[in-house]
């Protein structure tokens, strides 16, 4: 038998494994991780609008009553004004400083590896449910055929000024992270940017960068964000306004590296697609997401029916973002307000003369909301992880790790080593407003021991916690990239530049701050 000369030889190249594996790893990390590490827990403080009082769990469960007072506050050495209690400007509850205590070990067992999966995701479902309605909104949208001639329209418009798009969606983006944390709403925008992303030429890298990345970079240098800056200034005793000017100059350069970024790796892909760093998943990505006609949609042209349709569906993220600016908006009221639109446009697409009739809307819908069940599965795994780690109660015992570590350290070094342990801290309480309040009392305070103000401290924690943001799987990356059929490994490839970037240059800022100030 004679070798065929011509044939190539095939390589073993390690794959990156998918986004549910990682998450089973890490949910079983951190089932162990409750086994090694110590348990132990601070008390709690909360505020009890019923009966106007605070309330204090100690680390044993007991529940004290207080006066709601700023003297008993002061007593508890709680740097927070009694009116952000009042106020429901903090709404959860605060560890107290200097009680932490050292508890019965508290191991999960191998039972939580599933169940914290099943809690996790009924903790999501709110999520859950916006994400279903937005799926099936986009479904029936796409089976009008609105999309396809929508999008021909608008590609011809933009021939040769591609990169505006790109240029104009990060700058809102970034504007709606700083002012008000937009990032898990930020999924509602794939459904509509990311098939003129492909029609434009860019691949999922760039759609990813454009909204998910923006989004993140803004709310990481959040100048007036209540989910952010806010309640961790609050929770360190001080005003939020301290330090925006800090925050708003970092920000604009922050902003200008992030369009140079993305101008840099759009404007490859699209002179040489070949070197995208998702080009092995092109064809997937494409399939999925690229609007192609439909061969039940006979109606053609740019008809009226079609630019009403895509009115309507456009229509449906401003009010998004005013609802959930101006007035609190969450999740099962952006559902609703999306189901809304929804109905309305199920009716415009099922009747007339090219009619998709009822039965036809309704399974474009539900096949619309059954494509994105992976992305919800997502979001509820990553929950479950923190689930974990909450119950077998060793998230304060590296808090008060973290809170030893630092202190007696000079200015520039305590609060580089700050960065970093917010950094961590990230990865096992991805959530913004959850940290601040879980961290800020008892980390905020260490800054009056070196002589510098809180406010180095909340900015720390911004730049920290976001850093890990862009990478921790626990957070929203695994399922924007499920939503996107990306590989972890290629999006790290993209973003650890940005995370480079965001630590070098906070660390920078808050050197400097700490030498300005102290």
């Amino acid at each position: 038998m004679t070798d065929n000369p011509t044939a190539k030889k095939r390589h073993f190249k390690l794959k990156m494994p998918g986004a549910f594996f990682i998450l089973f790893i890490l949910t079983v990390v951190a089932v162990m991780a409750t086994w090694m590490i110590p348990a132990g827990s601070y008390s709690k403080l909360s505020y009890n609008s019923a009966s106007s009082e605070l309330e204090v769990k100690n680390p044993q469960g007991h529940v004290k009553k207080l006066p709601a007072t700023q003297k008993e506050l002061d007593k508890l050495d709680v740097k927070i004004k009694i009116g952000q209690f009042k106020s429901g400007g903090i709404s959860e509850a605060v560890s107290v400083p200097n009680t932490y205590e050292r508890l019965p070990q508290h191991p999960a067992s191998l039972g939580d590896i599933t169940g914290s999966m099943v809690n996790g995701t009924i903790q999501a479902v709110d999520i859950m449910v916006f994400i279903f309605v937005l799926g099936g909104l986009i479904g029936v949208v796409k089976a009008s055929g609105a999309f396809e001639t929508g999008l021909l329209a608008l590609t011809r418009k933009t021939k040769g000024h591609e990169f505006m798009l790109i240029f104009l969606v990060s700058v809102l983006l970034v504007l709606g992270g700083t002012l008000c944390g937009i990032e898990e709403e930020a999924v509602a925008f794939y459904p509509i940017l990311v098939p003129i992303f492909i029609a434009m030429g860019y691949d999922s890298i760039v759609s990813v960068g454009a909204i998910f990345l923006a989004s993140s970079v803004g709310t990481a240098f959040s100048t007036i964000n209540p989910f952010s800056v806010v309640i961790a200034s609050n929770a360190a005793g001080i005003n939020f306004t301290e330090g925006i000017v800090w925050r708003a100059g970092g920000l604009a350069i922050a902003t200008i590296f992030l369009l140079i970024y993305l101008h840099w790796y759009s404007k490859k892909v699209k002179a040489h697609p070949e070197v995208s760093y998702t080009w092995d998943d092109h064809k997937e990505f494409n399939k999925m997401w690229s609007v192609e006609s439909s061969a039940e949609n006979q109606e053609t042209g740019f008809t009226f029916r079609k630019k009403l349709i895509l009115i309507l569906f456009v229509v449906t993220f401003p009010i998004m973002v005013w609802g959930v600016m101006s007035k609190g908006w969450w999740f099962p009221t952006m559902a609703s307000s999306f189901l809304v639109f929804a109905i309305i446009i199920m009716f415009i697409a099922a009747t007339g003369k090219y009619g998709l009739g009822e039965t036809g809307v309704v399974d474009a819908f539900v096949a619309g909301s059954s494509s994105l069940v992976g992305v919800s599965l997502i979001i509820g795994l990553a929950r479950g992880i923190n689930l974990v780690l909450n119950n077998g109660l060793i998230s304060d015992t590296i808090l008060q790790f973290a809170s030893a570590l630092v202190q007696h350290m000079n200015g520039p070094v305590f609060i580089l080593v700050m960065l970093m342990i917010f950094f961590v801290l990230g990865f096992i309480v991805p959530s913004s407003s959850g940290l601040a309040v879980l961290s800020m009392p008892i980390l905020a305070p260490l800054a009056d021991t070196v002589n510098i103000p809180r406010f180095v401290v909340v900015t720390a924690y911004q730049f920290g916690q976001y850093a890990m943001l862009f990478l921790a799987p626990t957070g929203l990356v695994m399922a924007t990239l499920q939503m996107l059929h990306m590989r972890y490994s290629h999006w790290f490839r993209f973003v650890w530049p940005v995370v480079v970037f965001l630590l070098v240059f906070g660390g920078g800022i808050l050197v400097t701050q700490v030498l300005v100030y102290k």
